[in-house]
């Protein structure tokens, strides 16, 4: 298997690439669907996760090799990059439209939804209960809805 890959390291980043790739697959098949460029954020926020097994990417970025490695974290880096960015993207078009409070900044919004989500995996695990999960989704989404989603 070595002979693919620049040894041990090498083999994680491609780990590493293919599971943040796959992450992004899945984000982009409910972030391009039709709607409403807020229905589409929720639909995003309300994905089935399995939160007591916490955010394959996520993951990474506590480990300290990942962290400490430019090669390693790249991968991790670029998704939560890229994800962010997008829900940006829609975020600003929904504020555009009037979807959201004229007060949320887009930009800022958009790494609080990111960070919702990791910090949900990371509570749910702790405290062994994915409705913690649901719990914290629930509320980026009442507080973008307005409580109307």
């Amino acid at each position: 298997m070595y002979h693919h890959f620049e040894g041990k390291r090498g083999l994680a980043v491609e780990a590493l690439t293919a599971t943040a790739q796959d992450m992004q697959l899945r984000a982009e098949a409910t972030l391009d669907r039709p709607g409403s460029a807020l229905d589409r954020v929720v639909a995003y926020l309300r994905v089935e996760r399995e939160a007591l097994r916490g955010c394959p990417v996520g993951r990474m970025a506590l480990d300290p090799d990942v962290v400490a490695d430019d090669a390693l974290r790249r991968p991790v880096e670029e998704y939560f990059s890229w994800l962010a960015e997008c829900l940006r993207q829609l975020l600003d078009e929904a504020h555009r439209a009037k979807q959201i409070a004229p007060h949320l900044v887009p930009e800022d919004v958009s790494v609080a939804v990111v960070a919702t989500i990791q910090g949900g995996y990371v509570l749910a695990r702790a405290l062994q209960d994915p409705s913690v999960m649901s719990a914290a989704l629930d509320g980026i989404i009442a507080l973008l809805t307005g409580g109307a989603g």
